[in-house]
């Protein structure tokens, strides 16, 4: 992809143009503006999905697809790999039948502990309130990436101490 610094830039310009819309959106407006984000990650995502896996060899796993995802498409969009890749397999069901076996749907949680959107507002706690906003182009990159490579999925991201953030794709099996 392009030069990390013209891609970090474009990135910003987005968001604060999304929110310029509208200085102090309420719920409504923000939520209107993530989603906005998470489409345009979407559409990239859905590219880079049909460009980058030429070379590799046909995934036979989804494990082999998320280690793609965390290795290849890391580094061609933000030039570093993911730090870390686990699997998590707790099923939270709120009624459990007696006889019936809980089946562990796909989960699993991707660990940038650099992430380069988030790096250069890690100076301070107070801006911990508005990563969310720069996590949503990524969410969808990641949700279109696995949607062109034919897994649909539900990715959210997390943020507990600037710059380091999880994201958390659960598979959805059909």
């Amino acid at each position: 992809m392009a030069d990390p610094a013209l891609f970090e830039f474009l990135h910003t310009e987005m968001v604060a143009e999304l929110w310029a819309q509208d200085p102090d959106p309420g719920p409504g407006g923000q939520k209107t503006s993530l989603l906005v984000l998470e489409g345009m990650g979407f559409r990239v995502g859905q590219a880079l999905g049909e460009r980058l896996p030429r070379e590799t060899l046909t995934f036979r796993e989804e494990l082999d697809i998320l280690k793609f995802l965390c290795k290849d498409l890391w580094v061609a969009v933000f030039h570093k790999q993911m730090d870390s890749l686990r699997t998590n397999h707790q099923v939270q069901a709120p009624l459990r039948l007696p006889g019936t076996l809980l089946c562990p749907q796909g989960t699993y949680v991707l660990q940038d502990n650099s992430f380069p959107l988030l790096v250069r507002m890690a100076s301070g706690l107070q801006y911990l309130e508005e990563a969310p906003k720069f996590l949503a182009f990524t969410c969808g990159l990641l949700r279109g990436t696995l949607s062109t490579l034919g897994v649909k999925s539900l990715v959210t991201a997390s943020v507990a101490a600037l710059p380091a953030c999880k994201f958390q794709v659960v598979i959805q099996k059909l």
